[in-house]
């Protein structure tokens, strides 16, 4: 029987390998049921159907997208999976890079029942635009 910290770990980079397979519904497969997501304070994105189709709009702007995870956590039912996206926007051609996080709940069987989801959306458009900001 696998560790805490292997199953946790497994979870963590086959989420990140099903990200970057181009299929929505091999990210759905990760959540429960009912799940909920909300990115940035957003609406919530209810049930897989719905997760999917949220995939999939970010393979229509990054048909190249990859998603690698940078580091995973967790206390008990809780976990904080640490990611950064990166691929070429659709209209744009331009070069993504985008960090952030995912605070998951997860149930028994390590399915993910809810996720709040954080990332700069300012820098994010910044970089389909293609405006560069001089760190100072």
């Amino acid at each position: 029987m696998a560790s805490v910290r292997d199953t946790l770990n497994n979870l963590a980079r086959d989420y990140a390998i099903a990200w970057s397979s181009g299929d929505p519904q091999a990210v759905a497969s990760f959540y429960a049921t009912d799940a909920r997501i909300v990115l940035n304070g957003g609406e919530p994105i209810q049930g897989k159907p719905a997760i999917a189709k949220m995939a999939q709009s970010f393979y229509s702007e990054l048909p190249d997208l990859e998603v690698r995870c940078d580091m995973m956590r967790w206390a008990g039912a809780h976990a904080i999976f640490v990611w950064t996206l990166e691929g070429h926007h659709s209209q744009t051609g331009n070069h993504i890079v985008s960090r952030g996080w995912d605070e998951w709940e997860l149930d028994a069987d390590h399915k993910v029942k809810s996720s709040l989801g954080w990332f700069d959306t300012e820098d994010y458009r910044r970089q389909i635009d293609g405006v560069l900001v001089l760190q100072s």
